[in-house]
């Protein structure tokens, strides 16, 4: 009976958090660059009854039981959204696979698909909490900032490998790049909020030449909210299975407290 208590309880807290990651998902369906969440479900310890003083069943079988469910990690689902256009120079969209690298107020590196930039007070490319967008200068770059000159609304462009050119004057200049980083492994990717991952201790982050870098263009979510609504149901209704359970063992135990009396 306790067992089957357990178990019960230990189902409603795994689709509990699971409709917490569902109800996450729907809440970002709008956010730029959004990638989905799901979790797992995995078995909790399985218990054999092979002691002394348990009895088994009539074929002479210890009956094995188990100790309920739980969720595993978040997980974020890294898939391309679809990418609108929105003719903006600082928004930014990557087609294919790999992150944009800001740096943190902190000074330490993080990672997101969102590519919604704007030029902050000093002429920098930032996102939209303030965090600066990496440009790998070129010496005729570096010696452009040196001189104060910036990002404006007008002034640069880039090109589809993320190659930055600034118009000074009459002149093109290259004046520096937006790397495209990959993560080795799957699932080595960890969500810190607001659109942010870090990766996981040990996975690496590599350079990724193939994606392209789309000026102009904004990714957004991919969660499906058709397949979103579904779960939520699933979700749900496995949540009231086990809560009945939970109410069917309450009312074994009062009935068993009433015949003791």
């Amino acid at each position: 009976m306790l067992r089957s208590i357990w178990n019960s309880r230990s189902a409603m807290n795994a689709q509990q958090e699971k409709l917490d990651c569902i109800s996450n998902n729907i809440a970002n369906i709008n956010t730029v660059g959004y990638k989905k969440e799901d979790v797992d479900f995995q078995d909790l310890m399985y218990e054999t009854l092979r002691r002394v003083g348990y009895p088994t069943n009539p074929d002479g079988i210890n009956t094995i039981n188990g100790t309920g469910v739980k969720t595993t990690n978040w997980i974020s689902d890294t898939s391309q959204g679809s990418v609108r256009e929105t003719g903006l120079r600082t928004d930014m969209a990557i087609d294919g696979s790999g992150f944009f690298r800001v740096t943190l107020p902190n000074g330490t590196p993080a990672y997101e698909r969102s590519g919604n930039f704007s030029i902050d007070a000093s002429g920098n490319l930032v996102d939209a909490d303030g965090n600066k967008l990496e440009v790998n200068l070129t010496p005729e770059g570096t010696a452009l900032f040196n001189s104060g000159t910036v990002f404006k609304d007008d002034n640069f462009t880039v090109d589809t490998k993320g190659r930055i050119y600034m118009n000074v004057g009459n002149n093109t200049i290259l004046y520096g790049k937006i790397n495209v980083y990959n993560v080795i492994g799957q699932d080595s990717m960890r969500s810190i909020g607001d659109n942010l991952f870090v990766p996981q201790d040990g996975a690496q982050m590599v350079l990724n030449d193939g994606a392209d870098v789309l000026q102009g263009y904004l990714e957004q979510s991919n969660v499906d909210l058709g397949q979103e609504i579904t779960d939520m149901i699933l979700a749900q209704r496995s949540f009231e299975l086990a809560s009945k359970g939970l109410t069917t063992a309450d009312e074994m135990w009062g009935l068993i407290n009433s015949m003791r009396r």
